[in-house]
């Protein structure tokens, strides 16, 4: 492929996509395999789009061009005291606000709070025609028209290229605790992820890794009521409460997806908790490969090494990285989304909703 187009303001960033016939946007190339297209198409990258537009802490809303680092929107709501409770993945890696979007991908916070697509307002972007246009809005009170915003959550780059958009954020907890609870095999782990979710506890994020026989529960608000709550659980369910360095490292390593190999194939699936224990046991049925639950065993990752392949899991998900294909598993093609397409892609400028290029 050709060096990648950087346009610096939405007026260049029409004329890029009006320039070629074929394009595909890039961000901070965390997620590599969502962009990576046959030959005949012309990148466009956003990273000189960038910079936070609007922020208004009373009103918990920001909006931000498509090539801000998360890094930096992170470290914005830090100093107000709010972030977004969904978990942003790979910040530290260098993702954007766009790409994040296109990627679909949310952290450990969905749990509770919910994923990416209930926290996004509005976006701006070029569809396939070249015009620049506007869809939801930048409050959270806003009833324009069809939640299209939500169309873009996870297309990489099909619809539209990304320039500029507005979410919802939260207020911080105060503070927040990490449990580490035993769980010997996958199935006391699906009844751990049972028992937490059905609780009182209003745990804010469930993870597991597949090689560890333990559970990892997060909860915040208040340091002594949590403290109160970390030994009620522990009263009932056998474990430890993690530093606050251990609880740090450990969720760095999940939202920067430091466990999984650092080349090789990485893809995310689409779980329910009761697919937990089949799911891991195609995992190490694979040479070499590690996995992660997420989400309380709603999502599940798997990395496998370089060269070897990855298996079918026999649900839908998405290659992050790696030599796969770029949509897994069985996929349902709703008509709306077909007329979606249609109607902002009409001369087919972006790739098309399935990998034939």
């Amino acid at each position: 492929m050709s060096i990648a187009l950087e346009p610096t303001t939405t007026a260049e960033l029409v004329d890029a996509v009006r320039s070629a016939p074929r394009v595909i946007a890039i961000g901070g190339g965390t997620k590599p395999r969502l962009s990576r297209v046959g030959d005949g198409f012309t990148r466009i990258s956003t990273a000189k789009l960038n910079g936070i537009v609007e922020y208004e802490p009373s009103e918990f809303t920001f909006t931000a061009q498509a090539g801000t680092p998360l890094r930096d929107i992170v470290k914005a709501l830090a100093e107000r005291g709010q972030y977004l409770p969904f978990d942003p993945m790979l910040v530290r890696a260098g993702s954007t606000l766009g790409g994040a979007v296109a990627g679909g991908l949310s952290g450990s916070g969905r749990f509770r709070f919910g994923g990416l697509r209930d926290f996004i307002l509005g976006i701006r972007f070029v569809d396939g025609e070249g015009r620049l246009l506007r869809l939801g809005g930048k409050v959270v009170k806003n009833a324009a028209g069809f939640d299209l915003p939500k169309f873009f959550i996870g297309s990489a780059g099909r619809f539209g290229v990304l320039a500029e958009l507005s979410f919802k954020v939260f207020p911080r907890p105060a503070a927040s605790r990490t449990l580490r609870l035993e769980a010997a095999d996958f199935g006391a782990k699906v009844k751990l992820f049972a028992a937490l979710a059905n609780s009182r506890w209003e745990i804010d994020a469930l993870d597991a890794p597949l090689e560890e026989p333990a559970v990892y529960a997060r909860i915040g608000g208040p340091a002594t009521a949590l403290d109160a709550l970390a030994a009620e659980i522990l009263g009932r369910m056998r474990g430890m409460v993690l530093t606050s360095g251990e609880a740090d490292f450990f969720w760095l390593t999940v939202s920067e997806l430091r466990w999984a190999h650092s080349t090789g194939v990485l893809a995310k699936f689409a779980l329910v908790p009761t697919a937990v224990e089949a799911f891991a046991a195609r995992v190490r049925a694979c040479t070499g490969a590690r996995g992660w639950i997420s989400a309380g065993g709603n999502v599940g990752y798997v990395s496998t090494p370089a060269g070897t392949p990855l298996p079918d899991f026999g649900t839908v998900g998405v290659t992050l990285r790696g030599d796969a294909p770029l949509w897994l598993g069985p996929r349902t093609r709703f008509e709306v989304m077909n007329k979606v397409k249609a109607a902002l892609d009409p001369q087919n400028r972006f790739p098309d909703l399935d990998e034939r290029e």
